[in-house]
């Protein structure tokens, strides 16, 4: 439990630890999100650029160990559309 701290012209409150820890706010940019009943709390997920390399190599990895051979090329063929008349 916790209350509101006057801070400046503003209020704040103070977050135990282990809620911090739990709720994996430590070192984030928080979002908050006014609710019905109150106020939401959340870190940013603002990894940016940081993930990009391990993200598209699993993408690759993923592609070269389930090749859809043909698939391509049956999407580019239109030879049953010969008897299609426009």
């Amino acid at each position: 439990m916790t209350t509101l701290t006057k801070i400046g012209n503003s209020q704040g409150i103070r977050i135990p630890k282990p809620l911090i820890e739990q709720a994996h706010l430590e070192n984030a940019s928080l979002e908050l999100e006014v609710l019905e009943n109150g106020l939401l709390i959340k870190p940013i997920n603002n990894t940016g650029r940081d993930t990009w390399k391990e993200n598209i190599e699993k993408v690759i990895s993923k592609h070269k160990e389930n090749k859809d051979e043909g698939l391509l090329e049956d999407l580019l063929n239109d030879n049953d559309l010969e008897d299609w008349q426009w």
